[in-house]
């Protein structure tokens, strides 16, 4: 049994910060549009319903990018597909800042937006699969530390949106000067990303199943995969339609200006960074299955008060328990796709495609919604998502080492990692979610 001391060396310590790195700048790329979303939708004059297609070309580019970053990461290894994906958010993003500013129209933006997607998709799988690898080097779980540093850099680019906004500082100006700060420390920190594949060795005695080498396109036929991809689907939809609807449902349905619609997005972006720092110590003790329930329920109650509460005050109560919600779904999804080294770049390429079409198909459909209904009623959709997603929750089970404690992280003097004592996530009965034939394990990774 490999123990903590043999895995924390100071080569291990300097990729998980470079993974922190990636995962802060990636939020904050992201976070840079969405809070000028409402400057973009006064430049163009738009309704719910073309900034809901809008919104689409970013899905679309993102779907492109998940597609080609299994083959792309498998290839060349995450540590390029973090670099081609730095030059994708830098030509996209500044594409766009100048059209809004300089007036080129909906087409030029959407245009910028499928290249900004595509870099944001394949920067995504990259750091996931480099995220999962420094979790089983460092021996403990840290994938929701990851997915909180992403939370801190889309609080960090809510924040400054919410100030540009307050400001009138040019969409252009504002996205040119960030994004070149941003691929550019990307490119430095990926120096120390190690080799992800350096765990196949350790699985060379596995009984499981699946082949070695095993095909990108076989596991999108194992039950697992497309069970987890539904987790993800859900969560990532909770999360997405705040990012892409909230701070415009509490302009239009609760009466808020601009920068504090902005201001909104600020808080429950808050309310995902706490939940994902709370997350690792809640997921060693309880396990996957129980607290992917929980937050599911929370999700739901956060965005009712949103929906149905006339009260400013309660809103926004009602959007830190959405945040809170919404939070640790993505990572465990994520860290259950990655389980088997052999098979990472695949599953995780085919999970999140199966999350981003929540941000291909959500956008336009909340927009629609929006459009006849009010962007409040409109969120109703995302109830069902995120109850699948509770539904379909025992499918992330820990299996394998994971489920025997062996990657859990172990004393800090160097003892190896005990065995934990059979948890909620162990004894309750959910096998009929998961796909009893795939052993292929699991650990936490976005």
């Amino acid at each position: 049994m490999t123990t903590t001391s043999a895995r924390t060396t100071p080569t291990t310590r300097a990729w998980i910060i470079a993974v922190f790195v990636v995962f802060t700048l990636s939020g904050l790329d992201i976070a840079t549009w969405l809070g000028r979303i409402p400057s973009v939708r006064d430049a163009l004059h738009a309704s719910t319903f073309e900034m809901g297609m809008l919104v689409l070309g970013m899905a679309v580019g993102s779907i492109g990018g998940l597609t080609f970053a299994g083959h792309i990461v498998a290839k060349l290894g995450a540590r390029r597909g973090v670099q081609v994906a730095a030059i994708c958010l830098l030509v996209g993003m500044v594409f766009a800042g100048v059209a809004v500013t300089a007036g080129w129209g909906f087409a030029a933006i959407w245009i910028a937006l499928i290249a900004f997607g595509f870099g944001n998709g394949l920067c995504d799988v990259s750091m996931n699969v480099s995220g999962a690898a420094a979790e089983k080097a460092g021996g403990r779980t840290i994938m929701p530390l990851f997915h909180a540093a992403f939370s801190l850099g889309t609080l960090a680019g809510a924040g400054l949106g919410a100030l540009t906004e307050r400001l009138d500082v040019p969409v252009a100006w504002h996205f040119t000067v960030l994004v070149v700060l941003t691929s550019a420390a990307m490119f430095v920190a990926v120096v120390r990303f190690q080799d992800e594949h350096r765990f196949e060795d350790e699985v060379g005695t596995d009984t499981s199943p699946v082949p070695t080498p095993v095909s990108r396109w076989q596991v999108w036929a194992q039950p697992s995969t497309l069970l987890i991809g539904v987790i993800v689907l859900g969560m990532a939809l909770a999360e997405g339609s705040a990012n892409d609807w909230l701070p415009l449902a509490m302009i239009d349905g609760h009466g808020l200006d601009n920068a504090a619609g902005s201001a909104v997005l600020t808080v429950f972006l808050a309310a995902m960074t706490v939940g994902r720092v709370a997350g690792s110590p809640l997921i060693d003790r309880f396990g996957r299955v129980p607290v992917l329930r929980t937050s599911a329920a929370v999700a739901v109650v956060g965005l009712g008060m949103l929906i149905f509460v006339d009260s400013v005050p309660i809103a926004i109560v009602g959007v830190v328990l959405w945040g809170l919600g919404a939070s640790l779904g993505f990572p465990m999804g994520m860290s259950a796709a990655a389980d088997d080294p052999r098979t990472a770049a695949a599953r995780v390429s085919a999970v999140a495609t199966i999350g981003y079409v929540a941000f291909l198909a959500g956008p336009p459909l909340i927009g629609f919604l929006g459009e006849h209904l009010g962007l409040l009623h409109a969120l109703l959709v995302v109830f069902a998502f995120i109850i699948a997603a509770g539904l379909a929750s025992g499918a992330a089970r820990e299996r394998g080492a994971a489920a025997r404690g062996t990657t859990r992280g172990g004393d800090a003097d160097g003892g190896a990692a005990p065995s934990l004592p059979a948890g909620p996530a162990d004894r309750t009965g959910d096998a009929d979610l998961s796909d009893r034939t795939d052993t292929t394990g699991s650990r936490e990774a976005r």
